[in-house]
Protein backbone atom coordinates (compact mmCIF):
# COMPACT_ATOMS: atom_id res chain seq x y z
CA UNK A 1 0.00 0.00 0.00
CA UNK A 2 2.78 2.40 1.02
CA UNK A 3 4.66 1.55 -2.16
CA UNK A 4 1.55 2.30 -4.21
CA UNK A 5 1.10 5.64 -2.45
CA UNK A 6 4.75 6.50 -3.12
CA UNK A 7 4.31 5.60 -6.77
CA UNK A 8 1.28 7.90 -7.23
CA UNK A 9 3.12 10.67 -5.39
CA UNK A 10 6.19 10.41 -7.62
CA UNK A 11 3.92 10.14 -10.68
CA UNK A 12 2.01 13.22 -9.73
CA UNK A 13 5.28 15.06 -9.01
CA UNK A 14 6.49 14.08 -12.50
CA UNK A 15 3.17 15.18 -14.00
CA UNK A 16 3.20 18.51 -12.15
CA UNK A 17 6.79 19.21 -13.28
CA UNK A 18 5.78 18.47 -16.84
CA UNK A 19 2.68 20.67 -16.61
CA UNK A 20 4.91 23.51 -15.32
CA UNK A 21 7.34 23.01 -18.19
CA UNK A 22 4.65 23.01 -20.89
CA UNK A 23 2.79 25.90 -19.27
CA UNK A 24 5.84 28.12 -19.95
CA UNK A 25 5.90 27.42 -23.68
CA UNK A 26 4.56 29.92 -26.18
CA UNK A 27 1.05 29.40 -27.56
CA UNK A 28 0.42 29.80 -31.30
CA UNK A 29 -2.81 31.51 -32.33
CA UNK A 30 -4.64 30.93 -35.60
CA UNK A 31 -7.09 33.20 -37.39
CA UNK A 32 -10.55 32.41 -38.79
CA UNK A 33 -9.16 33.13 -42.25
CA UNK A 34 -6.31 30.65 -41.78
CA UNK A 35 -8.64 27.93 -40.44
CA UNK A 36 -10.83 28.48 -43.47
CA UNK A 37 -8.05 28.37 -46.05
CA UNK A 38 -6.30 25.43 -44.41
CA UNK A 39 -9.53 23.45 -43.99
CA UNK A 40 -10.78 24.03 -47.53
CA UNK A 41 -8.44 21.20 -48.60
CA UNK A 42 -8.83 18.47 -45.96
CA UNK A 43 -6.28 16.23 -47.69
CA UNK A 44 -4.58 13.45 -45.77
CA UNK A 45 -1.45 15.56 -45.56
CA UNK A 46 -3.33 18.55 -44.14
CA UNK A 47 -5.11 16.41 -41.54
CA UNK A 48 -1.75 14.99 -40.52
CA UNK A 49 -0.25 18.49 -40.22
CA UNK A 50 -3.27 19.65 -38.21
CA UNK A 51 -3.02 16.68 -35.82
CA UNK A 52 0.73 17.26 -35.34
CA UNK A 53 0.07 20.94 -34.60
CA UNK A 54 -2.63 20.06 -32.04
CA UNK A 55 -0.50 17.39 -30.39
CA UNK A 56 1.97 20.14 -29.59
CA UNK A 57 -0.39 23.12 -29.08
CA UNK A 58 -3.14 21.65 -26.91
CA UNK A 59 -0.87 20.52 -24.02
CA UNK A 60 0.54 24.07 -23.81
CA UNK A 61 -2.92 25.64 -23.59
CA UNK A 62 -4.24 23.02 -21.19
CA UNK A 63 -1.14 23.21 -18.95
CA UNK A 64 -1.56 26.99 -18.60
CA UNK A 65 -5.09 26.58 -17.33
CA UNK A 66 -4.16 23.70 -14.99
CA UNK A 67 -1.46 25.89 -13.40
CA UNK A 68 -3.90 28.78 -12.93
CA UNK A 69 -6.50 26.47 -11.39
CA UNK A 70 -3.96 25.66 -8.65
CA UNK A 71 -3.44 29.22 -7.48
CA UNK A 72 -6.78 31.02 -7.32
CA UNK A 73 -7.48 33.61 -4.63
CA UNK A 74 -9.85 33.24 -1.64
CA UNK A 75 -9.41 29.47 -1.54
CA UNK A 76 -11.35 28.99 -4.77
CA UNK A 77 -8.80 26.34 -5.84
CA UNK A 78 -9.85 24.12 -2.92
CA UNK A 79 -13.55 24.10 -3.73
CA UNK A 80 -14.72 20.58 -4.71
CA UNK A 81 -16.12 21.72 -8.06
CA UNK A 82 -12.86 23.47 -9.00
CA UNK A 83 -10.79 20.41 -8.01
CA UNK A 84 -12.98 18.36 -10.34
CA UNK A 85 -12.27 20.75 -13.23
CA UNK A 86 -8.55 20.72 -12.45
CA UNK A 87 -8.56 16.91 -12.61
CA UNK A 88 -10.24 17.01 -16.04
CA UNK A 89 -7.47 19.34 -17.26
CA UNK A 90 -4.72 17.14 -15.81
CA UNK A 91 -6.26 14.00 -17.35
CA UNK A 92 -6.43 15.68 -20.74
CA UNK A 93 -2.86 16.92 -20.44
CA UNK A 94 -1.75 13.38 -19.59
CA UNK A 95 -3.68 11.89 -22.54
CA UNK A 96 -2.08 14.34 -24.97
CA UNK A 97 1.44 13.97 -23.63
CA UNK A 98 1.35 10.18 -23.65
CA UNK A 99 0.16 10.05 -27.25
CA UNK A 100 3.03 8.85 -29.50
CA UNK A 101 4.27 10.83 -32.49
CA UNK A 102 1.71 11.05 -35.32
CA UNK A 103 3.28 9.56 -38.45
CA UNK A 104 0.48 8.23 -40.65
CA UNK A 105 -3.23 8.15 -41.25
CA UNK A 106 -3.89 5.47 -38.64
CA UNK A 107 -2.11 7.52 -35.92
CA UNK A 108 -4.03 10.58 -37.01
CA UNK A 109 -7.40 8.79 -36.78
CA UNK A 110 -6.59 7.49 -33.29
CA UNK A 111 -5.49 10.98 -32.22
CA UNK A 112 -8.75 12.43 -33.55
CA UNK A 113 -10.78 9.95 -31.47
CA UNK A 114 -8.77 10.90 -28.40
CA UNK A 115 -9.23 14.68 -28.73
CA UNK A 116 -12.92 14.08 -29.43
CA UNK A 117 -13.08 12.32 -26.04
CA UNK A 118 -11.21 15.23 -24.41
CA UNK A 119 -13.80 17.67 -25.76
CA UNK A 120 -16.61 15.56 -24.27
CA UNK A 121 -14.76 15.30 -20.94
CA UNK A 122 -14.79 19.11 -20.73
CA UNK A 123 -18.44 19.59 -21.73
CA UNK A 124 -19.56 20.71 -18.27
CA UNK A 125 -16.62 22.92 -17.35
CA UNK A 126 -18.65 26.16 -17.37
CA UNK A 127 -21.49 25.04 -15.07
CA UNK A 128 -19.01 23.21 -12.82
CA UNK A 129 -16.83 26.33 -12.45
CA UNK A 130 -20.03 28.32 -11.81
CA UNK A 131 -20.80 25.90 -9.03
CA UNK A 132 -17.29 26.42 -7.60
CA UNK A 133 -17.80 30.19 -7.56
CA UNK A 134 -21.22 29.61 -5.95
CA UNK A 135 -19.54 27.45 -3.26
CA UNK A 136 -17.05 30.27 -2.67
CA UNK A 137 -19.76 32.93 -2.40
CA UNK A 138 -21.64 30.79 0.08
CA UNK A 139 -18.49 30.39 2.17
CA UNK A 140 -17.72 34.11 2.12
CA UNK A 141 -21.32 34.95 2.99
CA UNK A 142 -22.05 38.64 3.42
CA UNK A 143 -18.42 39.77 3.52
CA UNK A 144 -18.27 39.72 -0.25
CA UNK A 145 -17.02 42.86 -1.98
CA UNK A 146 -17.34 42.60 -5.74
CA UNK A 147 -14.33 44.83 -6.41
CA UNK A 148 -12.17 42.34 -4.48
CA UNK A 149 -13.34 39.58 -6.74
CA UNK A 150 -11.88 41.32 -9.75
CA UNK A 151 -9.00 38.87 -9.75
CA UNK A 152 -11.40 35.92 -9.99
CA UNK A 153 -13.33 37.67 -12.73
CA UNK A 154 -10.17 38.21 -14.77
CA UNK A 155 -9.12 34.62 -14.23
CA UNK A 156 -12.51 33.37 -15.46
CA UNK A 157 -12.27 35.61 -18.54
CA UNK A 158 -8.89 34.09 -19.40
CA UNK A 159 -10.03 30.61 -18.52
CA UNK A 160 -13.21 30.67 -20.61
CA UNK A 161 -11.54 32.47 -23.52
CA UNK A 162 -8.88 29.77 -23.61
CA UNK A 163 -11.60 27.12 -23.46
CA UNK A 164 -13.36 28.63 -26.49
CA UNK A 165 -10.07 28.39 -28.41
CA UNK A 166 -9.34 24.80 -27.37
CA UNK A 167 -12.86 23.68 -28.30
CA UNK A 168 -12.72 25.53 -31.60
CA UNK A 169 -9.40 23.89 -32.56
CA UNK A 170 -10.53 20.39 -31.57
CA UNK A 171 -13.99 20.79 -33.11
CA UNK A 172 -12.55 22.16 -36.33
CA UNK A 173 -10.10 19.26 -36.69
CA UNK A 174 -12.73 16.62 -35.90
CA UNK A 175 -15.29 18.17 -38.24
CA UNK A 176 -12.84 18.18 -41.17
CA UNK A 177 -13.20 14.38 -41.14
CA UNK A 178 -16.88 14.62 -42.01
CA UNK A 179 -17.17 12.81 -45.38
CA UNK A 180 -20.32 14.77 -46.33
CA UNK A 181 -19.94 18.32 -45.02
CA UNK A 182 -23.00 20.57 -45.46
CA UNK A 183 -22.70 22.98 -48.41
CA UNK A 184 -20.37 25.96 -47.78
CA UNK A 185 -19.09 24.49 -44.51
CA UNK A 186 -15.42 24.10 -43.67
CA UNK A 187 -15.40 22.37 -40.32
CA UNK A 188 -17.27 24.67 -37.93
CA UNK A 189 -17.01 27.61 -40.31
CA UNK A 190 -19.84 28.48 -42.69
CA UNK A 191 -18.40 30.45 -45.61
CA UNK A 192 -21.81 31.88 -46.57
CA UNK A 193 -23.52 32.35 -43.24
CA UNK A 194 -26.60 34.57 -43.24
CA UNK A 195 -26.66 36.51 -39.94
CA UNK A 196 -30.37 37.25 -40.46
CA UNK A 197 -31.13 33.53 -40.71
CA UNK A 198 -29.04 32.65 -37.64
CA UNK A 199 -30.69 35.52 -35.72
CA UNK A 200 -34.10 34.17 -36.72
CA UNK A 201 -33.31 30.64 -35.50
CA UNK A 202 -31.77 31.90 -32.24
CA UNK A 203 -34.80 34.15 -31.62
CA UNK A 204 -37.21 31.28 -32.16
CA UNK A 205 -35.27 29.17 -29.65
CA UNK A 206 -35.31 32.00 -27.10
CA UNK A 207 -39.05 32.58 -27.65
CA UNK A 208 -39.76 28.88 -27.11
CA UNK A 209 -38.07 29.07 -23.70
CA UNK A 210 -39.92 32.28 -22.86
CA UNK A 211 -43.22 30.59 -23.80
CA UNK A 212 -42.35 27.63 -21.62
CA UNK A 213 -41.52 29.82 -18.66
CA UNK A 214 -44.16 32.57 -18.88
CA UNK A 215 -46.88 31.16 -21.12
CA UNK A 216 -46.39 33.97 -23.64
CA UNK A 217 -43.59 35.78 -25.43
CA UNK A 218 -43.01 39.14 -27.11
CA UNK A 219 -42.53 39.06 -30.88
CA UNK A 220 -39.06 39.44 -32.33
CA UNK A 221 -38.81 41.58 -35.48
CA UNK A 222 -35.67 41.23 -37.58
CA UNK A 223 -34.49 43.93 -40.01
CA UNK A 224 -31.71 43.31 -42.51
CA UNK A 225 -30.98 41.64 -45.84
CA UNK A 226 -31.59 37.88 -45.50
CA UNK A 227 -29.38 37.26 -48.57
CA UNK A 228 -26.34 38.96 -47.06
CA UNK A 229 -23.72 36.37 -46.01
CA UNK A 230 -20.18 36.32 -44.64
CA UNK A 231 -17.85 33.62 -43.24
CA UNK A 232 -18.32 32.93 -39.54
CA UNK A 233 -19.05 30.15 -37.04
CA UNK A 234 -22.87 29.85 -36.89
CA UNK A 235 -22.88 28.05 -33.51
CA UNK A 236 -21.01 30.99 -31.94
CA UNK A 237 -23.37 33.58 -33.42
CA UNK A 238 -26.42 31.51 -32.44
CA UNK A 239 -25.21 31.33 -28.85
CA UNK A 240 -24.65 35.11 -28.63
CA UNK A 241 -27.93 36.19 -30.26
CA UNK A 242 -29.88 33.58 -28.29
CA UNK A 243 -28.46 34.98 -25.05
CA UNK A 244 -29.20 38.62 -25.93
CA UNK A 245 -32.73 37.91 -27.16
CA UNK A 246 -33.46 35.75 -24.12
CA UNK A 247 -32.43 38.61 -21.81
CA UNK A 248 -34.59 41.06 -23.76
CA UNK A 249 -37.65 38.79 -23.80
CA UNK A 250 -37.33 38.25 -20.08
CA UNK A 251 -37.05 41.99 -19.38
CA UNK A 252 -40.10 42.83 -21.52
CA UNK A 253 -42.10 39.93 -20.12
CA UNK A 254 -41.36 40.97 -16.52
CA UNK A 255 -42.07 44.65 -17.18
CA UNK A 256 -45.39 44.06 -18.94
CA UNK A 257 -46.53 41.23 -16.70
CA UNK A 258 -50.10 42.54 -16.45
CA UNK A 259 -50.46 43.91 -19.94
CA UNK A 260 -51.99 42.20 -22.98
CA UNK A 261 -49.78 44.03 -25.42
CA UNK A 262 -46.04 43.36 -25.29
CA UNK A 263 -43.70 45.63 -27.27
CA UNK A 264 -41.61 43.56 -29.70
CA UNK A 265 -37.86 42.98 -29.43
CA UNK A 266 -36.08 44.35 -32.52
CA UNK A 267 -32.97 42.95 -34.16
CA UNK A 268 -31.14 45.04 -36.78
CA UNK A 269 -28.38 43.47 -38.88
CA UNK A 270 -26.01 45.88 -40.64
CA UNK A 271 -23.19 44.91 -43.00
CA UNK A 272 -20.32 47.35 -42.81
CA UNK A 273 -17.04 47.09 -44.66
CA UNK A 274 -15.05 45.98 -41.59
CA UNK A 275 -17.75 44.78 -39.24
CA UNK A 276 -21.09 43.10 -39.27
CA UNK A 277 -23.13 44.71 -36.48
CA UNK A 278 -26.20 43.22 -34.87
CA UNK A 279 -28.31 45.32 -32.53
CA UNK A 280 -30.84 43.75 -30.18
CA UNK A 281 -33.25 46.39 -28.80
CA UNK A 282 -35.92 46.00 -26.18
CA UNK A 283 -38.33 48.15 -24.19
CA UNK A 284 -37.90 46.09 -21.05
CA UNK A 285 -37.25 48.98 -18.67
CA UNK A 286 -33.46 49.06 -18.90
CA UNK A 287 -30.76 48.60 -16.29
CA UNK A 288 -29.74 51.31 -13.80
CA UNK A 289 -26.37 52.84 -14.71
CA UNK A 290 -24.89 51.68 -11.42
CA UNK A 291 -25.77 48.09 -12.35
CA UNK A 292 -24.14 48.18 -15.80
CA UNK A 293 -20.56 47.28 -14.76
CA UNK A 294 -21.93 44.24 -12.94
CA UNK A 295 -23.66 42.65 -15.91
CA UNK A 296 -20.39 41.36 -17.32
CA UNK A 297 -19.16 39.80 -14.09
CA UNK A 298 -19.48 36.11 -13.33
CA UNK A 299 -20.33 36.74 -9.73
CA UNK A 300 -23.53 38.63 -10.17
CA UNK A 301 -26.78 37.21 -11.31
CA UNK A 302 -30.22 38.44 -10.49
CA UNK A 303 -31.41 34.91 -11.10
CA UNK A 304 -31.55 32.09 -8.63
CA UNK A 305 -28.81 29.59 -9.30
CA UNK A 306 -30.42 26.61 -11.02
CA UNK A 307 -27.20 24.71 -10.50
CA UNK A 308 -28.04 23.16 -7.22
CA UNK A 309 -25.19 21.41 -5.41
CA UNK A 310 -27.02 18.14 -5.95
CA UNK A 311 -28.06 18.66 -9.54
CA UNK A 312 -26.82 15.97 -11.84
CA UNK A 313 -24.81 17.94 -14.38
CA UNK A 314 -25.16 15.23 -16.97
CA UNK A 315 -28.93 15.32 -17.17
CA UNK A 316 -29.92 18.74 -15.85
CA UNK A 317 -31.57 20.85 -18.52
CA UNK A 318 -29.19 23.78 -18.36
CA UNK A 319 -31.26 26.35 -20.18
CA UNK A 320 -33.63 28.45 -18.14
CA UNK A 321 -34.72 32.00 -18.85
CA UNK A 322 -32.42 33.41 -16.24
CA UNK A 323 -29.50 31.05 -16.51
CA UNK A 324 -26.70 31.27 -14.00
CA UNK A 325 -25.56 34.76 -14.88
CA UNK A 326 -22.85 33.72 -17.33
CA UNK A 327 -24.59 34.46 -20.60
CA UNK A 328 -23.35 38.00 -21.16
CA UNK A 329 -19.70 37.68 -20.14
CA UNK A 330 -19.33 34.45 -22.12
CA UNK A 331 -21.10 35.90 -25.17
CA UNK A 332 -18.66 38.81 -25.08
CA UNK A 333 -15.74 36.36 -25.08
CA UNK A 334 -17.19 34.55 -28.12
CA UNK A 335 -17.46 37.91 -29.90
CA UNK A 336 -13.87 38.85 -28.99
CA UNK A 337 -12.48 35.46 -29.94
CA UNK A 338 -12.69 36.34 -33.64
CA UNK A 339 -11.92 40.04 -33.20
CA UNK A 340 -15.42 41.39 -32.46
CA UNK A 341 -17.04 42.78 -29.31
CA UNK A 342 -20.27 43.13 -27.38
CA UNK A 343 -21.51 46.35 -25.78
CA UNK A 344 -24.63 47.08 -23.78
CA UNK A 345 -26.21 50.55 -23.73
CA UNK A 346 -29.18 51.02 -21.46
CA UNK A 347 -31.81 53.68 -20.77
CA UNK A 348 -33.23 53.10 -17.34
CA UNK A 349 -37.00 53.46 -17.46
CA UNK A 350 -37.13 52.54 -21.14
CA UNK A 351 -35.01 49.64 -22.37
CA UNK A 352 -31.69 48.21 -23.43
CA UNK A 353 -29.72 48.03 -26.68
CA UNK A 354 -27.06 45.36 -27.11
CA UNK A 355 -24.55 45.93 -29.92
CA UNK A 356 -22.77 42.87 -31.22
CA UNK A 357 -19.85 43.60 -33.56
CA UNK A 358 -18.34 40.79 -35.61
CA UNK A 359 -15.17 41.24 -37.60
CA UNK A 360 -15.83 40.66 -41.26
CA UNK A 361 -12.25 40.25 -42.30
CA UNK A 362 -11.51 37.18 -40.18
CA UNK A 363 -7.80 37.92 -40.06
CA UNK A 364 -7.39 38.76 -36.37
CA UNK A 365 -5.38 36.18 -34.41
CA UNK A 366 -7.04 34.26 -31.57
CA UNK A 367 -6.59 36.06 -28.24
CA UNK A 368 -4.23 33.83 -26.21
CA UNK A 369 -4.60 34.38 -22.48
Amino acid sequence: MAAKKKLTESMSKRLIDEVQRWGCMKQKGVSLKYMMEFGSRPSERNLLLSAQFLRNELPIRIARRAIELESLPYGLSEKPAVLKVRDWYLDSFRDLRSFPEIKDRKDEEEFTQMIKAIKVRHNNVVPTMALGVQQLKKGLGRKIVYEDLDEIHQFLDRFYMSRIGIRMLIGQHVELHNPNPPPHCIGYIHTKMSPVEVAHNASEDARAICMREYGSSPDVNIYGDPNFTFPYVPTHLHLMVFELVKNSLRAVQERYMDSDKLPPVRIIVADGVEDVAIKVSDEGGGIPRSGLPKIFTYLYSTAKNPLDENADLGTADMVTMAGYGYGLPISRLYARYFGGDLQIISMEGYGTDAYLHLSRLGDSQEPLP
